[in-house]
């Protein structure tokens, strides 16, 4: 048996041992009306393999026929069983921080091996060996920006992740962090004509996310000039990052902040993700995580080490970059082996077809009666439409039929009302999206 529930006697015992007479003795601290006192309403009881049987068919339930058009953030791609195969050996699956290099190298060397692939990625000197997520990588960034220039206020893109600012602000409401944001352009672009003097005195940063939250691909090159100009860093976020397969690294920016799910990691239902942070040589004290390095030993063998380790646990406390980053090793590893298996062209090879799915889907939506871009500006792989009625109805009727609509945007941005954000990916087939406009232009056709 895999699980043990304890008898009567032992039950007994433990109560014993801690002086209690009875269950109920232990549990009076807890109000009447909060008890238990019937059993849950389940089925069973059932074997272990009737169980697990139950769960496939639930699960089947909720997955079996859908087709999904949802991107904003999590992204469904092409994903090989080698992949699944390596993080599951044990040397992985069961490794945590690797503090003692001397019996980690494997962890080390992958560790290694993926910050070079992130420094590739994103056109910087160094990155890090990973962190919790992009909304928490970006974070951090913006508290090391606020460590490097000694500024206290930073400029965000409104165009950037919803979520992403959330966690921001969180942070920056306990540290005095002032935030400030930018609008967006008719092209869907963040607005950089604000982006004055008065905007920008005393900042510490700019930040700003592409392919941004609207899926529109923003200029980095000139942001980072106006930035510069007024003594702030730039940071770009970049939550697509299959988007670098195509397009060029964000090599101005002096922070990057990315999220890895779409490297190798399933959606998952929401977690766990991948997030890194890469940066300039120059101010690599200040970037929060750690660093693997390479070396050798004093046989002159090659061998990995910690080079970098600027959190809690490893130096005074008022000294830590951190006390949130962590090492998403087993994420990390997946990236790293799914980059390994694509290879640079099978990355830009699979950038090419997200392009491709999205510009089709995008001419398919625009050929129904009333459904228009929202925004004109160059995109990767979603855009945002706007129907002729409410995106949440329009996605309830569509749901009914086993089609998963986009992301509604009344909610995060009250003023792009019956507007909503659609992705493809290389996983969306042709069959997929002409299925989809079929049953809009049924759903739409119908009366209110």
């Amino acid at each position: 048996m895999r699980y043990l529930p304890k008898g009567a006697a032992e039950r007994k015992e433990m109560l014993a041992a801690i002086g209690a007479d009875s269950i109920e003795k232990l549990f009076e601290s807890i109000p009447e009306r909060f008890r238990l006192r019937a059993p849950l309403n389940l089925p069973g009881p059932l074997s272990e393999q009737e169980i697990i049987e139950f769960f496939r068919a639930r699960a089947a339930e909720n997955s079996k026929g859908y087709t999904s058009f949802l991107g904003a953030g999590v992204y469904s791609h092409l994903r090989s069983v080698v992949t699944d195969a390596i993080i599951q050996r044990g040397e992985f699956l069961t490794s945590y921080t690797p503090y003692q290099a001397e019996i980690s190298q494997g962890t080390l060397q992958a560790i290694f091996e993926f910050q070079t692939l992130m420094c590739q990625l994103t056109g910087q000197d160094v990155a890090n060996a990973s962190m919790y997520d992009g909304s928490t990588a970006l974070t951090e960034a913006v508290l090391m920006a606020t460590r490097l220039t000694g500024r206290q206020h930073v400029v965000v893109a409104r165009s950037v992740h919803p979520e992403y600012r959330q966690v921001l602000t969180t942070y920056a409401k306990h540290l005095g962090i002032d935030v400030r944001e930018i609008g967006y352009t008719a092209t869907g672009q963040m607005d950089d004509s604000a982006l004055d003097a008065k905007m920008l005195d005393g900042a510490a940063a700019v930040v700003v996310q592409s392919p941004n939250f609207f899926g529109v691909i923003e200029q980095v090159s000139p942001l980072a000039e106006t930035a510069h100009a007024h003594g702030a860093l730039l940071i770009t976020a970049v939550a697509e990052s299959v988007s670098l397969g195509l397009l060029k690294p964000p090599a101005d920016a002096d922070i990057v902040a990315l999220e890895g799910q779409s490297l190798g990691i399933a959606p998952s239902y929401g977690g766990p993700f991948l997030g890194v942070i890469a940066t300039k040589d120059k101010f690599v004290r200040q970037m929060p995580g750690r660093l693997a390095g390479e070396t050798t030993d004093s046989k002159g063998r090659r061998g990995f080490v910690l080079t970098l380790a600027t959190r809690e646990q490893h130096i005074r406390r008022e000294r830590a970059t951190s006390n949130i980053c962590t090492n998403e090793a087993l994420m990390a590893l997946a990236a790293t082996v799914h980059l390994c298996l694509l290879g640079k062209e099978g990355l830009r090879e699979m950038a090419l077809h997200n392009v491709a799915k999205a510009q089709f889907l995008r001419s398919e939506l625009l050929k129904i009666p009333d459904v228009r871009a929202r925004f004109n500006g160059p995109f990767f792989n979603e855009f945002v439409v706007q129907f002729p009625r409410s995106a949440r109805m329009i996605n309830s009727a569509l749901l009914r039929g086993k089609i998963i609509g986009p992301l509604v945007l009344g909610i995060p941005y009250r003023e792009l009302t019956k507007c909503a954000v659609i992705c493809a990916t290389e996983t969306t087939t042709r069959a997929e999206i002409e299925h989809f406009a079929a049953a809009l232009t049924r759903i739409l056709a119908q009366p209110v």
